[in-house]
């Protein structure tokens, strides 16, 4: 099997992409930007899709594989973190609704930025990882598989 290299370049914003996860069914990309964004593209022709806006840098944007949402991971800079309350921080991990670009949740958690996120491929769990030296599994409960997005 032979195997093509295809260089393509991505402008997801003017600073430093952080993260680029693939779907699980591998239509659609995401990326983590320095830049308080998240970009998604389609992954076959690149095409930009949708963005989502935070208020903080982006270290990880992952697709879930089960529901229109995406979720987003970052935080303050780890240098600043020390120079203030672990509240102002912003490390919660954020969810937006995939096709509203809307934050719909947050969970709490970390006590450093986060920088790796991943849905579990069944799309019942999502782990992070953040400078606070913790890696977090988290279960959903019954209240995330029965929310409706209102529009």
């Amino acid at each position: 099997k032979q195997w093509y290299q295809r260089r393509v370049a991505i402008t997801a914003g003017e600073a430093l992409i952080k993260d680029l996860q693939l779907s699980k069914d591998r239509t659609m990309l995401i990326t983590a930007s320095k830049d308080t964004t998240a970009k998604l593209f389609d992954a076959k022709t690149f095409q930009f899709l949708k963005s989502y806006k935070t208020d903080r840098p982006v270290n990880s944007a992952a697709v879930s594989p089960i529901k229109h949402h995406i979720l987003l991971g970052g935080g303050q800079e780890a240098m600043e973190v020390t120079t203030s309350h672990t509240k102002s921080g912003k490390f919660e991990a954020r969810f937006f609704h995939l096709i509203f670009e809307e934050e719909i949740g947050r969970v709490k958690g970390h006590f450093g930025p986060i920088n790796t996120l991943a849905f579990h491929p069944n799309g019942k769990q999502y782990s992070s990882g953040a400078e606070d030296g913790y890696v977090r599994i988290h279960d959903f409960d019954q209240s995330y598989y029965d929310f409706e997005y209102d529009f």
